[in-house]
């Protein structure tokens, strides 16, 4: 499906510009209901897209509501509304998560607390789901996004709006990889091998959420979403290799001297 026009709004700070990132979020989802359905009636029960449509939609006008909003706020308002507003198992996924992960931006939005707030939202997603990656669900787009994230700011020292783009990047993989892999969690997984072959919608949507994002993010800093993927910019550090050989070297040497006693 296309993607949606982009919604105008003054952004006064970090909480305004989160406000604007879920009203995107919101267009973008309704924009794409058919679609998320569409993928969700071959593998699932037809709802995804309705659910995430109706409940983002009234996620993004619990936000709007909100005086001075400020970004752990705005996270955990929207949480609240998805867990009552959105059926299944996505409302807690989605929405549950991130009401806990909003309590790292109760400084602001930064690189670091961006970081924080990634890697509690995929932690609990993982614990309220029990999947991983490779069970054909939104872990296999939300997992490679976070650690693409985190590298890129914490590793290759990557400007944030670059780092964004290149954990979008590897969402979009993450869903392509769900197609040609059998679903071992929820609905899907009763397929079994049937499930082969078919798009994971929680993965998709996932996605979705991400792009907007990063729209969100360029529009606020007045800057074109870079043009880059996920693939790392830096070599492996150098020392870290030296590291490892030593550790590898001394492994074999107690192995030597072992067999010689």
């Amino acid at each position: 499906a296309g993607r949606h026009s982009r919604v105008e709004r003054p952004m006064s700070g970090d909480g305004e510009a989160v406000v604007a990132a879920v009203e995107r979020v919101a267009e973008r989802l309704e924009a794409e209901r058919d679609h998320l359905t569409q993928l969700d009636s071959a593998i699932g029960d037809a709802d995804h897209g309705g659910n995430m449509a109706r409940g983002w939609a009234k996620a993004a006008e619990a936000a709007g509501d909100l005086d001075d909003p400020d970004p752990e706020t705005v996270a955990k308002t929207v949480g609240k509304t998805l867990m009552s507003e959105v059926g299944g198992a996505s409302g807690p996924l989605f929405g549950g998560s991130l009401v806990f992960a909003g309590a790292e931006l109760a400084d602001g939005i930064s690189a670091e607390t961006a970081v924080a707030f990634a890697e509690t939202y995929l932690a609990k997603v993982e614990d309220r789901g029990d999947a991983r990656v490779g069970d054909q669900t939104m872990i296999d787009a939300l997992l490679p996004a976070v650690h693409t994230f985190k590298k890129s700011i914490e590793t290759d020292d990557r400007p944030p709006l670059e780092a964004l783009a290149r954990a979008t990047d590897a969402a979009e993989r993450g869903v392509a990889f769900t197609v040609p892999i059998r679903a071992r969690k929820g609905r899907a997984s009763y397929l079994g091998w049937r499930s082969v072959g078919h798009q994971d919608p929680g993965a998709t949507s996932t996605l979705f959420i991400l792009e907007e994002l990063l729209e969100t993010a360029a529009d606020r800093l007045d800057e074109p979403v870079p043009d880059v993927d996920a693939t790392s910019p830096t070599i492996p550090d150098e020392d870290a290799n030296e590291s490892e050989d030593t550790k590898d070297a001394d492994s074999d040497e107690a192995t030597t001297a072992e067999g010689e006693e």
